[in-house]
């Protein structure tokens, strides 16, 4: 049976201990983050990512991005190559910035990639995905929680429609704080380049690093 929770005032310690299990036993979790809210699974697992795919009805060949909880987790799934992906993580995360890197050999789950030999990594800046983070202790594959095409949810009421009885639980944080996705950015050839626009625009990126 679906799981309701609402975590807008407060996040109870019993139910993140349950939110945390389910992702570990290859369970399906809609919850907010700073920008949208995510569709989360375990990255570690096939089952979890299958089900990620299946539920948003999202083609195979579109890869997943990964949350993390910290640089040394980005570092242990993908590689950091050079100085301006280093300034990007150092100044834009925790926040709303996905990076493109080159990955590494690990356990994440290759239907993740889609084939590529790069992998989409954040670090969220909202308070209750760090505690699932912490608390689960596995990366977590969290595309946004829509069917695929469709616009992507700021608030819980937006994903139950779609995906009552299909996922695990539901955790209603209120109206994401940015409500639009975060950028994903790749450095290619010494140069950063804007592959999704998002809260962070280029100027932003540009005046703080460059």
């Amino acid at each position: 049976m679906t799981k309701f929770y609402d975590w807008r005032n407060e996040i109870k310690k019993e139910e993140l201990e349950n939110i945390s299990n389910i992702i570990k036993e290859n369970g399906v979790v809609i919850f907010p983050t700073e920008t949208v809210y995510g569709m989360g699974g375990n990255a570690l697992s096939e089952e979890a990512i299958r089900k990620i795919y299946s539920i948003k009805e999202r083609p195979k060949e579109k890869a997943l991005n990964i949350l993390v909880k910290n640089v040394s987790e980005i570092e242990k799934y993908a590689e950091i190559t050079n100085d301006l992906e280093r300034k990007i993580i150092n100044n834009f995360m925790p926040g709303p910035i996905t990076i493109i890197l080159k990955k590494k050999k690990s356990d994440i789950c290759k239907l993740i990639t889609a084939s590529n030999d790069t992998i989409g990594i954040r670090i969220p800046d909202n308070k209750i995905v760090k505690n699932i983070l912490n608390m689960c202790d596995v990366p977590i594959a969290a595309p946004s929680a829509n069917i695929s095409g469709k616009p992507s949810p700021v608030k819980i009421e937006d994903t139950i429609k779609d995906f009552k009885d299909k996922v695990d639980a539901f955790i209603d944080g209120g109206i994401c704080k940015e409500s639009i996705p975060s950028t994903i950015v790749k450095v290619i050839d010494g140069k950063i380049e804007i592959l999704r626009k998002g809260v962070i625009s280029i100027e932003d990126i540009k005046n703080k690093i460059m």
